[in-house]
C-alpha cells in the first residue's frame, strides 16, 4: 500500500492560508518589507533537504490550502514510470520527488488544478483526478485498465 501522507515535518500545514486572521493582504504590505522564509541563519539552507529546514511562519511551506480543493490527484505507484512530467509542470510544486523518483503528492499545497494528470503520459495514467472525498483505497480499486492500441 502506498503512503500519501508525506508531511515533511511537524510544522507543515499547521495553519490555514486564507483571508482574515489579522494578516495583511499582498496589496497592504509596506513597500520594502522583508518576510523571512527561514528562522535563524539560512546561509547553508541550499544544502539541506526541505524537511530539514527551519521555516518561518511567514513561509507558505508551513500553511495549507487543502480546503480550497474540490478534486484531488491520486497517484498510482504501480503505473508510474518516473518521467517527472508532473513534477516539472505542477504550478504549486506539490509533486514530491526525490532522486528522480515520484514519491507522492503534497496535499497541503495541492490546489487540485489537474495539470499533473493532464501531462502524465502513461497508459493508464498514473495520476487521475478524483473527488476530494474519495478514499485512496477506493480510487486505486477503480483504476482503469490499460487501453489496447486500435489496429488500423
Amino acid at each position: 500500500m502506498q503512503d500519501l501522507n508525506l508531511l515533511a515535518n511537524d510544522n507543515r500545514g499547521l495553519s490555514q492560508l486564507e483571508a482574515g486572521f489579522d494578516l495583511l493582504g499582498w496589496d497592504e504590505v509596506t513597500q520594502g518589507s522583508v518576510l523571512e522564509s527561514f528562522d535563524g541563519d539560512a546561509t547553508s539552507i541550499v544544502h539541506q533537504k526541505s524537511e530539514e529546514r527551519t521555516y518561518s511562519n511567514f513561509n507558505s511551506y508551513t500553511a495549507t490550502v487543502a480546503s480550497w480543493r474540490v478534486d484531488k490527484p491520486i497517484f498510482n505507484i504501480d503505473v508510474c514510470i518516473d518521467c517527472q512530467n508532473c513534477w516539472v509542470w505542477c504550478p504549486d510544486t506539490s509533486i514530491l520527488s526525490r532522486d528522480k523518483q515520484m514519491l507522492g503528492i503534497d496535499y497541503d499545497h495541492c490546489k487540485g488544478c489537474g495539470v499533473c494528470a493532464e501531462v502524465c503520459p502513461t497508459n493508464p495514467k498514473s495520476l487521475i483526478m478524483f473527488s476530494e472525498q474519495t478514499a485512496l483505497d477506493e480510487a486505486l480499486a477503480s483504476w482503469p485498465e490499460k487501453k489496447k492500441k486500435e489496429e488500423k
